[in-house]
């Protein structure tokens, strides 16, 4: 028996303890700054508002604090939205731990100063200082996850055996894993893959939307190169496999449906998802500012077209 620490009470993060129950680990979780999230996991029957299910009852929440993090954990997950990445990588390296972190975060962070873009693995190393990192990536919807429906996931550590000797840990018969050394090229394209969807979503018929697929593998794989992840990496469960399930039914694509229809993204936020986080809005606000200014946006045009879409509040126009 391990133990693990979730950090982060969304549905992901809760989602995720249940394979990791199931390995007979003992399970710890906590959720920093939501207090929907604290009510639900300190609810009686632990009922996730947002899985729309109870958790299991073994599931162990504690308030967060930096007392917890100094405890005995074997592994610390972090499933904070990208915007919580400094805050908890600040606080590990106050503590110095050298405990194995997992991330399921998905995104890119935009180093101004430096004027360059980081994954979220490279950004805890070099600035927090955290050494042991593995990534968790892959085409799994949370709710399905929840339902112990099958899920295909991939790790990526440069040190494969450290990747699977976390697979050992949370692996189930429904929860599959794959394994990688491409930390980049798996980081790159589980962000980027959020702009593809709302891009793919805004196509109004089966015939545009996989014309708009096709195009946005190709860009995906140039961006792969651009920032030196292997191109291979597009074909497997982080690019093609986590571009399929967020086209098919995710936030990033009904979004994408709204701005397809003629709405403006402000217009179509407010009224239509004003609860909802848009992954890939997130990431346009962060990366836009380098690749409008690095990236030849002759190679990129659907990307180019969406991030003017979202900074300039504007109107689609892509054509197909």
């Amino acid at each position: 028996m391990k133990k693990i620490l979730i950090i982060g009470g969304g549905a992901m993060g809760s989602a995720f303890s249940i394979p990791c129950l199931e390995n007979k680990n003992k399970v710890t979780i906590t959720e920093p700054y939501s207090k929907v999230f604290i009510k639900n996991l300190t609810s009686k029957d632990k009922f996730h508002s947002a899985l729309k299910m109870k958790l299991p009852k073994k599931l162990n929440f504690r308030k967060y604090s930096k007392d917890l993090l100094k405890e005995k954990f074997d592994l610390i997950v972090i499933a904070l939205s990208l915007s919580g990445i400094d805050f908890i990588g600040k606080e590990l390296k106050d503590l110095k731990i050298k405990i194995p972190i997992l991330v399921l975060t998905k995104g890119l962070k935009y180093e101004k100063k430096k004027g360059k873009i980081l994954t979220i693995s490279e950004k805890l190393n070099k600035e927090f200082k955290i050494k042991d990192i593995s990534i968790l990536k892959g085409p799994c919807l949370a709710k399905e996850l929840a339902k112990k429906n099958q899920t295909s996931v991939i790790i990526a550590n440069k040190n494969v055996n450290k990747a699977k000797k976390l697979g050992n840990m949370i692996s189930t018969k429904y929860y599959l894993i794959e394994y990688s050394k491409d930390t980049v090229g798996v980081e790159i394209s589980s962000a980027i893959k959020n702009i593809y969807a709302m891009i793919i979503g805004a196509g109004q018929s089966l015939n545009a939307a996989s014309n708009l697929f096709q195009k946005s593998i190709v860009e995906m794989k140039y961006l792969i190169k651009f920032f030196k992840g292997d191109v291979e990496t597009i074909l497997g469960l982080a690019g093609i496999g986590d571009l399929y399930v967020s086209a098919a039914g995710g936030r990033n694509s009904k979004m994408g449906s709204y701005l397809g229809k003629g709405f403006k993204f402000e217009i179509a936020k407010k009224r239509f998802m004003a609860k909802d986080t848009v992954e890939g809005e997130q990431l346009v606000q962060e990366i836009a500012p380098f690749v409008l200014k690095k990236i030849d946006k002759k190679k990129i045009p659907l990307m180019i077209n969406l991030i003017k879409t979202i900074k300039d509040n504007k109107k689609l126009n892509i054509k197909v």
